[in-house]
Formats: C-alpha cells, sequence, structure tokens
C-alpha cells in the first residue's frame, strides 16, 4: 500500500498526488513512468513520475480524470491509500548536456515535459517551452515550467491566455526568432504529437515524443502497448515510452487507442449510476 501525503487541484478534472514510493523515489529518472492499480480487481494505468522527493521518500503523480480509474483516484484523498504502484519502468529521457531543446506538453503532457525540461536544465542545456491548452483554465505547471526555461510560451485554443493557436504556433514562434534546436520533444494528445512532427519533419529537427497507449502489465510480455517505429515493432513499455517522433507509425497507433473505447465508456456509465444511487440512497 501506497499512502497519500498531500494532494492539489492544478486545474478542472486534474490533480497532483504525492504518493509515498521511497524505491521508486530514490531509482526514479525523467522520462520514466509508474502502474497505479487501486483495487485487486482494478485495471492498471500508466503515470509519469512527474516529480520526488527524496526527503520524504515520495513521488509526484499526475492525474487527469477521464475514464473510471482516473476518477476514481481523483476521488482520493491525503491519508488514502493506492494498492499498487510499481515502478521506476520505462526507459529513461536520453539527456545529453549543453542541448538546445524545446520541450512541447500539451495538456496533461505538462506532467511529462516538466521532469525532461528540468533533466536537460541540470545538465546546462538552454530549454525553451510551449504549454499548450484548451483554454486558460486547463494550463497547468506554468511556475514550474517558468522555472526552468530559458523561454517558454502558453498556448491556448481558444485564445483566451497567452499565444492564440496550438501548440505548433508555439514553436514557429521560436523558430520565427532565429532559435535554433538540437531537439524538440512533445508530449501531450496524438493528434498533437502528430502535428509536431508534421512540423518538424520538413526541417529536418529531431523530434521525439513519448508515447502513452493502452498497457496493462509494463513488462513487454502482454503486447497490449505495441507501436510500429520505423517499420519494426516495438513495446512502449520497455523501449519506450519515448521514440523518434518522424518514426512513429501515428496512424496505426490512433487506431489502437480505439480498441476498447466502447469497454470503457460502459465501464463509465456503471460507475455514475453506481454513485448517482448511493447519492440518491
Amino acid at each position: 500500500m501506497h499512502a497519500i501525503l498531500s494532494k492539489d487541484v492544478l486545474a478542472r478534472d486534474i490533480a497532483r498526488f504525492w504518493i509515498d514510493a521511497p524505491h521508486i523515489a530514490r531509482k526514479r529518472r525523467p522520462g520514466q513512468f509508474v502502474i497505479v492499480r487501486l483495487t485487486d480487481a482494478g485495471e492498471r494505468i500508466p503515470l509519469t513520475i512527474a516529480d520526488a522527493d527524496l526527503s520524504r521518500g515520495a513521488i509526484a503523480l499526475v492525474v487527469q480524470g477521464v475514464g473510471k480509474t482516473t476518477r476514481a483516484l481523483n476521488s482520493l484523498e491525503p491519508g488514502d491509500a493506492i494498492l499498487d504502484v510499481a515502478g521506476p519502468l520505462g526507459q529513461p529521457t536520453r539527456i545529453e548536456p549543453g542541448r538546445r531543446v524545446c520541450c512541447i506538453g500539451g495538456g496533461i503532457g505538462a506532467a511529462v515535459a516538466w521532469p525532461i525540461a528540468r533533466g536537460f536544465k541540470d545538465r546546462g542545456g538552454k530549454i525553451s517551452a510551449v504549454l499548450g491548452a484548451r483554454t486558460k483554465d486547463l494550463v497547468i505547471l506554468e511556475p514550474e515550467i517558468a522555472g526552468v526555461a530559458d523561454r517558454y510560451v502558453v498556448t491556448t485554443d481558444d485564445g483566451s491566455y497567452g499565444l492564440p493557436g496550438l501548440v505548433t504556433h508555439g514553436l514557429l514562434h521560436f523558430l520565427a526568432q532565429g532559435i535554433e534546436f538540437d531537439e524538440v520533444i512533445a508530449i501531450g494528445p496524438l493528434p498533437m504529437m502528430r502535428a509536431v512532427c508534421d512540423l518538424t519533419r520538413p526541417l529536418e529537427l529531431p523530434t521525439t515524443v513519448s508515447l502513452n497507449p493502452i498497457m496493462v502489465d509494463g513488462t513487454g510480455m502482454c503486447g497490449g502497448c505495441r507501436v510500429t517505429v520505423g517499420g519494426a515493432s516495438r513495446f512502449v513499455c520497455v523501449d519506450g515510452p519515448e521514440f523518434d517522433g518522424h518514426q512513429v507509425n501515428f496512424a496505426e497507433l490512433a487506431a489502437r487507442l480505439t480498441a476498447y473505447r466502447e469497454h470503457e465508456a460502459l465501464a463509465l456509465e456503471r460507475c455514475r449510476s453506481a454513485q448517482s444511487a448511493r447519492v440518491g440512497g
């Protein structure tokens, strides 16, 4: 069991938890994740390790309540506990010293971009950052990103805050200023990462994406997180989660992500019905 030490709400349906997990806090590196299970019969969900506090032996997880399990997780409070937190899993980000990097975080992807940006900064990198969200109220971790970035811009789809438009507009904003990058790292919804790669490919600008497909065991045994990269099958849980975005078959991955959508919707509806019944009773 892993106790929840603290919780703060970052935006609507998005919460940051500090979890008691000393062995993970000691070993984790930027880009890695954990797999969380709330109950014996519950599904396993991968969550990026957003931060670690060695003095408390704790890790931070940022959770967006979308489906049944993430909504159940976001309903927990300090003093509650999570049954299983397995990790750190996956390959850490390859951080070379002195790199000029543009870290792009769209939506909840900011929770992945933040530790990566800090990792590059700690090794003398020059960090530009783009934070994207649909609207101002959904922008998260701006103070954290601002604390490590040499420059950053916020983009909102509706123009309610920062630069109007998508995260690609933020990247173009930097490129128009003549800022050069050794690498772009993009994390967020699949269409967003694909759009970034479509922009950087003709520029021959190396682009890394962090993928979050369906995942079960986290050890490469189940094959649920299989993706095609450069024409070869790879497993996100053990080979990733980061890959060369110009080599990822985004169309195939998008199709795989919809495989259980009907089942997910039914599970969420049953959960809502049960909650309504308890409230009514």
